[in-house]
C-alpha cells in the first residue's frame, strides 16, 4: 500500500510547479522546509521551474509521529492514489479529519503556533533563531502578516488553507477558514486554496493557465479574428506556435490572419508550413489555392484547391476559372501583339480574383506602353502589389518564384517591363539594372536575352551621340542616334535628341517629324513639346507654334523664356492674319491709370486691354491685385490696366463702376466683357480667350 502522505505530496509538487519559461520567474526568497530532521513538518521547497502563480513546491512528504491520531489525504491535480478526490478543481488539496499536525506525539494547544527555526541543512524546533533574511515566499500567518521567529499569535479552531496569494502580493500564505474557490472530497475541512493573481488581461487562473495551454491561445485568437482584429489574433497564434510548433492548424489560423493584415506573400509560406507539418491537412491546401488564384499562379492553385479530389468552395472554384480564362486569352493576345486585347484581358482577370497578382499589373503597364501611354504605363508599374517571392519548404509542391508569365519566370517578367518603360523614359541605367537582373533569374528566356542586348547597344549610340552634339559634330550625332533608334524604334529620348540635330542643321522638317514621333510614343514629353514649337518658328507654322508654347506654359507657369517665346509667336500670329500690331512688347507692367485721357488712349489699342477697377481699401481688391501681376507675366500679348476709383472718379464714372472688383476687357475701344468679383479661375479663363 503506497504511503498517503507521499501521495499528497508528489501531488502537491505536481500542482504548483509550473513548466515554462523562466524569463518571468518573480525575485523571492525560497521556503526550504526538509524533512528529514523533523517529522511532522511541512517540507517546501522552490520549484525547479517558475510557476507564473506562486514559486512554492512541497517537499515529498509530511509525516508525523506514532502517536498522531489524524491521516492526510487529498491532491492538486492528477489521480489519488485512494480515489478520494474529484479532479474538477486541480488547484485544491483537501486534508483528511485531523486539522492541525502534531509534532512529536503531541498535539499543538489551541491558539498557538510552533515556531520554525532553521539550522545549516534543516529546520526543527530548536529556539536557535533562522538565518538572515531567509523568508517564505508567501505570509505564515493567519492574518497575512509576517510571522516572525519566536512569535506566538492566538489560534481560532479554523482550519488552515495554503493560499497561493494575491495578484501583488504573496506567493502562498496560510490562511485561516474553510471556504475556497473550490471543493474536495474528504472528512478534513483544511484546503490549499488556489488563488491567482488577476493581470491586466487575465481573469484569474484559468487565464494565466490558459496562456501555457495552446488550445486555449488559439481559442483566444479565433475570437479576435472574428472580431476583425487580425493583428492581435496573429499575435495570439504566434504564441501557441511557440508553445506547439509542430501543430499545421496554428500554422493555418495564422495564415488566415496574415491574409486579412494583406501580408500575402507570408501566408502563403505559413499554409505550405502547415502543409509540410501535415501533408493531408485539406483546410490548409484549399486557403493556399485561394491564396494562389490571387496571385495569379493558376497551375498552383488548381492542384491544391481540387487535394486529393477534395472540392473547393463553389466561389472559389469559379474564380479560379475565370481567372485561368482570361490568362489564357491575354496570353494569345500578347502574343500577337494585339495590345489593346491585352489591356482588356488582364483587367479582366485582375477584377476576376487575380487582384494581388503583380505580373498581371505589369503586363498591363506593358500594354499601355505599346498604346503609346507611357506615363499611364510608369504609374501600373510602381504601384505593383507588394507580394514578395514564395517558396515551398516541399518537395512536392512548386515553388512560387518558378511559376511562368508569358515564357518568362514571373519575376524576372516584371523587370523586363520596368525595363522597357524605363528605357522610354530615359532612365537607361536603372534600365540596364532591371534588365541585367531578369537575366539572372531567367537566363533563358530569349525575349529577356534580346532586350538585354538591345539596351546595352542602344546605351553605347546613347551615350557616343551625346559626345558627338557637344562637339557640335551633328551629322555623325544624327548617326549615332540612328544606330539606337535600330535597336529600340519607339525610343523617344532618340528621336529627340536626333530633332536636335537636324534642327541644328537647319533641316527643320526632319527636325518636326522626330519630334512627332517622340510625342507619339510620350504625349507629355516636355522637351520634345518644346523642340516642336520651335521647329514651327522657323517653319513659320505659327498658329502651331502658339498652340504648343501655350500647352508648356500652363505646364510651365513661371518658365520666363517660355512665356517671352510664346509672347513673339502670339505677335507673329497676329501679323500673319493682318492685325494692327504696335507698342507690343514682352516683360510690361500692369500700368496704373490716373486721367480719363490716359484711360481712353490706353484702350484704343488694337490688342486687348484688361481693366481692374477697385480701392485702396477693399479686401477683395488686395488679393486679385497680385493675381493680375502674375497674369500680365504670363499673358504678355494683353496689355494690362488698373484704375484707383477713390483716385479717378471721372472714369469711374464714366464706366458706370460701382462695385469693385470690378473686370472689364476692351478691345480697340469696345467693352468686350465685364465681370465683377470674379473668382480667378473665371478671370483667367477670359484673358486666355482674348490673348490670342
Amino acid at each position: 500500500m503506497s504511503n498517503p502522505i507521499n501521495s499528497i505530496s508528489d501531488r502537491f509538487k505536481h500542482s504548483v510547479t509550473c513548466h515554462g519559461d523562466d524569463s518571468n520567474k518573480p525575485d523571492f526568497h525560497e521556503l526550504d522546509l526538509d524533512p528529514g530532521h523533523l517529522p511532522g513538518h511541512l517540507s517546501v521547497s522552490g520549484p525547479g521551474s517558475c510557476s507564473p502563480i506562486s514559486p512554492l513546491r512541497v517537499g515529498p512528504t509530511i509525516s508525523s509521529s506514532s502517536s498522531s491520531s489524524g491521516s492526510v489525504s487529498g491532491r492538486i491535480g492528477g489521480t489519488s492514489n485512494n480515489n478520494n478526490t474529484n479532479n474538477h478543481h486541480s488547484g485544491e488539496l483537501t486534508v483528511d479529519s485531523s486539522p492541525t499536525f502534531s509534532v512529536n506525539g503531541s498535539k499543538p494547544k489551541p491558539g498557538h503556533t510552533h515556531t520554525h527555526t532553521r539550522s545549516e541543512s534543516s529546520w526543527s524546533s530548536a529556539t536557535s533563531p533562522p538565518p538572515v533574511n531567509v523568508l517564505p515566499a508567501g505570509n505564515i500567518c493567519p492574518s497575512g502578516r509576517v510571522l516572525k521567529t519566536g512569535m506566538m499569535t492566538n489560534r481560532s479552531s479554523k482550519p488552515e488553507v495554503l493560499s497561493l496569494g494575491s495578484g501583488n502580493y504573496g506567493h502562498g500564505s496560510i490562511m485561516r477558514g474553510g471556504s475556497g474557490s473550490g471543493s474536495g472530497s474528504g472528512s478534513g475541512s483544511g484546503k490549499v486554496e488556489t488563488r491567482v493573481p488577476v493581470g491586466s488581461g487575465g481573469s484569474g487562473l484559468g487565464s494565466r493557465r490558459g496562456l501555457m495551454d495552446p488550445e486555449e491561445v488559439k481559442r483566444l485568437g479565433n475570437e479576435e479574428y472574428k472580431k476583425g482584429h487580425f493583428l492581435e489574433a496573429l499575435r495570439l497564434y504566434d504564441k501557441a506556435i511557440v508553445l506547439s510548433p509542430a501543430n499545421a492548424a496554428y500554422h493555418c489560423n495564422r495564415a488566415a490572419a496574415l491574409i486579412g493584415l494583406k501580408r500575402l506573400s507570408e501566408a502563403v509560406k505559413e499554409c505550405y508550413e502547415a502543409i509540410r507539418l501535415d501533408d493531408g491537412y485539406v483546410r490548409a491546401h484549399h486557403r493556399l489555392g485561394s491564396l494562389l488564384v490571387s496571385l495569379g499562379h493558376v497551375e498552383n492553385a488548381r492542384r491544391h484547391l481540387y487535394f486529393k479530389e477534395f472540392q473547393p468552395d463553389p466561389n472559389e472554384a469559379q474564380k479560379l476559372q475565370l481567372v485561368e480564362k482570361h490568362l489564357n486569352k491575354c496570353t494569345d493576345s500578347r502574343r500577337v501583339r494585339d495590345w489593346g486585347n491585352v489591356l482588356k484581358e488582364t483587367d479582366s482577370a485582375i477584377v476576376s480574383g487575380a487582384d494581388a497578382c503583380a505580373q498581371l499589373f505589369a503586363c498591363k503597364a506593358e500594354a499601355l506602353l505599346k498604346l503609346h501611354k507611357l506615363d499611364d504605363a510608369d504609374s501600373v508599374i510602381s504601384h505593383l502589389p507588394k507580394v514578395e517571392t514564395c517558396s515551398s519548404s516541399s518537395s512536392s509542391n512548386l515553388s512560387c518564384s518558378q511559376v511562368k508569365f508569358f515564357g518568362m519566370q514571373s519575376e524576372a517578367y516584371v523587370l523586363f517591363v520596368r525595363a522597357q518603360i524605363d528605357l522610354s523614359l530615359g532612365r537607361f541605367e536603372n534600365a540596364l539594372t532591371s534588365i541585367e537582373k531578369a537575366g539572372q533569374i531567367d537566363p533563358r528566356s530569349v525575349e529577356v536575352a534580346l532586350l538585354l542586348q538591345n539596351i546595352r547597344s542602344l546605351c553605347r549610340s546613347r551615350a557616343r551621340g551625346n559626345e558627338l552634339f557637344k562637339s557640335e559634330r551633328f551629322t555623325e550625332a544624327c548617326s549615332a542616334y540612328g544606330d539606337g533608334l535600330k535597336c529600340d524604334p519607339s525610343n523617344p529620348i532618340l528621336y529627340c535628341n536626333r530633332a536636335a540635330c537636324w534642327f541644328k542643321l537647319g533641316q527643320f522638317e526632319r527636325s518636326l517629324d522626330d519630334c512627332n514621333h517622340a510625342l507619339l510614343v510620350h504625349p507629355s514629353y516636355t522637351k520634345a513639346l518644346l523642340r516642336r514649337a520651335a521647329t514651327f518658328s522657323k517653319l513659320e507654322r505659327w498658329a502651331e507654334s502658339v498652340r504648343d508654347y501655350e500647352v508648356l506654359r500652363r505646364e510651365l507657369p513661371n518658365d520666363n523664356d517660355i512665356a517671352e517665346s510664346l509672347f513673339h509667336a502670339q505677335v507673329a500670329l497676329k501679323k500673319s492674319r493682318g492685325e494692327e500690331v504696335y507698342n507690343l512688347k514682352f516683360g510690361g507692367e500692369v500700368e496704373l491709370i490716373n486721367s480719363l485721357e490716359q484711360f481712353k488712349a490706353a484702350v484704343a489699342s488694337t490688342g486687348a486691354s484688361v481693366v481692374l477697377f477697385k480701392t485702396a481699401s477693399d479686401l477683395q481688391c488686395k488679393q486679385i491685385s497680385p493675381f493680375l501681376d502674375t497674369l500680365c507675366k504670363r499673358y504678355p500679348s494683353i496689355n494690362f490696366l488698373k484704375v484707383d476709383i477713390e483716385e479717378s472718379q471721372a472714369i469711374a464714372s464714366a464706366e458706370n463702376v460701382r462695385i469693385v472688383p470690378t473686370i472689364k476687357i476692351y478691345k480697340k475701344s469696345n467693352r468686350m466683357k465685364e465681370l465683377v468679383c470674379p473668382s480667378r479661375e473665371a478671370l483667367e479663363s477670359s484673358v486666355r480667350h482674348y490673348s490670342l
